[in-house]
């Protein structure tokens, strides 16, 4: 099963997707953000290229657990990807993920690599997205049971 996520950002979308055995995570591209419908539509043309069956989208929640501003910001875009994604009839599903440090993450494990700071910030959307991405799959049942 491929799945696709999004870190959607206010001015970019980081894209990670995995393999097609639904193990793996990797960062694809990272998207500029044109409007929220537009941003859904090509989301969805992603999905499909890709053949992915689901998408998941990183939820910015506050260190306490609750949704703020961000997250609400996240939500609206999220309402217009699920619409797309039913106006286009494709049957993909929509599911949110925590995506609490994924950036902060991303930006270490880069750092780790060595990668300039000018390749780091072209490329930290999908990073983050990757790391978004690896947290869902982990925690998906079927994973867990490979992994012993």
């Amino acid at each position: 099963m491929r799945a696709l996520a999004l870190d959607v950002g206010s001015k970019t979308i980081g894209v990670a997707v995995s393999d097609s055995g639904g193990a793996m995570a990797h960062a694809r591209e990272v998207l500029r953000r044109a409007g929220h419908q537009a941003d859904a539509v090509t989301v969805c043309a992603r999905a499909r290229e890709l053949e992915a069956e689901v998408i998941v989208v990183g939820l910015p929640l506050e260190l306490d657990g609750s949704e703020g501003h961000r997250a609400r910001l996240v939500g609206r875009f999220i309402t217009v990807l699920r619409a797309t994604i039913t106006e286009q009839g494709l049957g993909l599903g929509l599911e949110t993920w925590d995506e609490r440090y994924s950036t902060s993450a991303a930006e270490r494990t880069m750092i780790e690599a060595d990668v300039s700071r000018a390749k780091r910030k072209r490329s930290i959307d999908a990073v983050a997205a990757q790391f978004i991405l690896q947290g869902w799959l982990d925690a998906r049942p079927e994973n867990r049971e490979r992994a012993r």
